[in-house]
């Protein structure tokens, strides 16, 4: 049997949606240091996006830092996003999904049914979509690297995270189960399901006030290892895309300051 080795990361495309601000722009930097050249970083605000380019240009001469606006939740977009990325980078062996929500946690009878499909189409629809349409791409270079950033909420249940950590415990099967699939074409799939993490626009919104600012201060209080920044998580991230995590698929793995365990 052939054995698949990662590609060196030198030689690495990377698309990481999500990636103006927070775990995403981390990752980014952090790819860069890692001898990544080749980067696309996707969000929905341009601005953000100049802003976000101009901070991994500043890691290292000589790299490649593309930003698209696309919202991977809607198809075409998410079509597009591929299509540009591999017009940009010559392929993508690395994808990185990451993009956050506008939905902070709420007691199930208290929210608006009119969310309940926005967030399913959101945080399931969008990273799927993503996977599906770079798969043929890893497939014909033989090999790549798929990492979803899910949510602890997937593996505790958590009062005003019913439909957030259904969505997330879906994105967490269906990556182990793309796992086992996409093996025989030499690609990996692993999640990450952080808690609450300091430094992110899901931060600020989470901590804003009301139910949700209650439900993570206790959160916070149980990070007694320290409360997790985006600098925590992005080494993981660059850890299980490049040559030592090529033996690692199918895994979940949380980064949480010791909030929980599991």
């Amino acid at each position: 049997m052939t054995k698949v080795i990662a590609k060196p990361l030198a030689d690495a495309a990377v698309l990481i949606t999500g990636g103006t601000s927070g775990i995403g722009l981390a990752a980014a930097q952090h790819f860069v240091r890692a001898g990544v050249r080749k980067i696309v970083l996707n969000g929905r605000n341009p601005e953000r996006g100049a802003k976000a380019c101009a901070t991994v240009l500043n890691e290292a001469a000589g790299v490649t830092v593309k930003f698209v606006a696309a919202d991977i939740s809607n198809l075409d977009d998410a079509r597009r996003l591929t299509d540009e990325t591999v017009k940009a980078l010559d392929g993508i062996d690395v994808l990185v999904n990451c993009a956050g929500g506008d939905h902070a946690p709420e007691l199930f009878h208290e929210m608006s049914i009119g969310d309940i499909q926005k967030m399913l189409i959101h945080f399931v629809a969008g990273p799927t979509q993503m996977c599906h349409l770079v798969l043929p791409h890893m497939t014909k270079a033989g090999g790549g690297a798929i990492i979803n950033v899910a949510s602890d909420a997937a593996k505790f249940p958590t009062p005003g995270e019913s439909v957030i950590g259904g969505c997330m415990a879906a994105l967490v099967m269906f990556t182990k189960t793309l796992a086992m699939e996409a093996k025989r074409a030499g690609i990996r799939a692993n999640a990450l399901t952080p808690s609450i993490v300091e430094g992110t626009r899901t931060y600020d919104r989470v901590m804003g006030g009301g139910f949700s600012a209650k439900l993570f201060d206790k959160a916070i209080k149980a990070a007694r290892l320290g409360v997790v920044t985006p600098d925590d998580i992005a080494p993981m991230i660059v850890f299980m895309a490049g040559p030592q995590g090529a033996r690692m698929t199918g895994q979940a793995i949380s980064i949480n300051g010791g909030i929980s365990a599991g």
